[in-house]
Parts: structure tokens; sequence; C-alpha cells
């Protein structure tokens, strides 16, 4: 059986305030929509963007049918261990129901903006990867001590620790960044239409732990 999830929300009409329009879209899908994605932006000039960790923490409280995770968190805009305590404690609350969604970072404008360095890409990446490492040490020791080129914690307790574990999935296009994916992710998202030409073997010889092979066009 297919099963679907929702990304973004349609344009609100005029006139229609924004948890009525939010309420209208999520109580109307099918039961074969399982899970809701919410991106993770600031600002797109002056374009209302509402900020996307609380906003699903709303979503998730208002509407427990859904699962629910961002497409994707950037890693830049939150320490990874307090993110780590964030999610752990959202799980809890949800009832098991949190997917963490994480990319390496990519609008400038709003790092910029918002105060945050902008380093190049292969040390965004480098960061996602420590991140990733860093957050699972998090859910998985206690307590955790984690020393990194960017990020470090030190006797760090996240109790309670997820339960169920919450995947990890990681969005991105990137060929740095599939690699990080392959070694670390439990999940992939990336922006259809894309060709793909990779498998077990090309995994394996990056250092990863490839799901499955994708040799074939896919799109989405």
């Amino acid at each position: 059986m297919a099963d679907f999830g929702l990304q973004g929300f349609p344009a609100r009409p005029e006139g229609v305030d924004r948890m009525t329009h939010y309420r209208s879209v999520l109580e109307m899908l099918p039961d074969a929509f399982t899970t809701v994605w919410i991106s993770d932006h600031f600002q797109f000039g002056a374009k209302p963007t509402v900020e996307g960790w609380t906003l699903l923490t709303y979503l998730a409280a208002a509407f427990p049918r859904f699962r629910y995770g961002h497409l994707v968190l950037g890693q830049s805009y939150r320490n990874p261990a307090l993110l780590a305590k964030m999610a752990a404690t959202l799980q809890e609350l949800t009832g098991g129901r949190f997917i963490l969604g994480l990319g390496a970072g990519w609008h400038e404008e709003e790092y910029r903006a918002y105060g945050y360095e902008y380093p190049s890409g292969g040390v965004r990446v480098a960061q996602l990867a420590e991140a990733i490492e860093l957050i699972r040490s998090m859910w998985t020791e206690s307590p955790a001590t984690y020393h990194g080129t960017y990020y470090h914690v030190e006797d760090a307790y996240c109790e309670p620790r997820p339960d169920p574990p919450i995947p990890i999935m990681v969005g991105t296009n990137g060929k740095k960044a599939l690699g990080v994916t392959a070694r670390l992710a439990d999940w992939w998202n990336w922006d259809g239409p894309l060709r793909m030409k990779c498998s077990e073997s090309t995994a394996s010889r990056s250092g990863g732990r490839s799901r499955r092979s994708c040799s074939r066009p896919v799109s989405r």
C-alpha cells in the first residue's frame, strides 16, 4: 500500500486565517497521507515566513493523526546538542511521531540576515556530519561526550532518550553530502526530477550504508 506525505501547504486564500487554512487542508487529506513535512526558513525577502520548528510542534499537537518532520532543518541554525534534546522531547510528547530531517543549509540570504556565518559548502557538509554524529551520541549514550572540529559536548545527558528511536533523514543532491547520507543517515530526501546512477557498491566505496540500489531514473 502506498504511503503519502504532504510537503508544505498550498497558498492561503485571501481572508482566511492561517490556522483555519492549515486545518482545512489537513482534515481533507485521505487516510493514505500519514506524514506532514515543514520547511525550515526564516525569510525570502519580505514574504511572510513562519519559523519551522514552532510550526511543526504546534501542528503535531493540534493534529495527532500524522507523523511530522522537516524538509529539512538547516543544521547551522540550532546547536546540535540542543536540537537532540528538542527532538527527544518532541518524540516523548508526541508518542513517537517525529522524524528528524537535516540538511547542510543553503539559503545564504537568511544566514546573512540573521547573523549566522555562511562557510563554504564543504565546511557546511562537514558540520552536517558532525551534527548527526553528536545527535546520535546524545540519543544513545548517557552521558554523551563528543569532540569534533565544529561541535562538542562533554558529559551531556539527553533524558529521556527517544523511544522509539527517531529516524534521521538527510535532504541533499550534493555528492559530498550524499556520502554523509550513506554513512550516517537512516533516510534520504532529494529534489526531483533527478537521474540517479548509484548502487550498493558505490555507497560501499564511499564508506556508506546504502539502504537500497537506485540505479534507475527517479522523480518526485
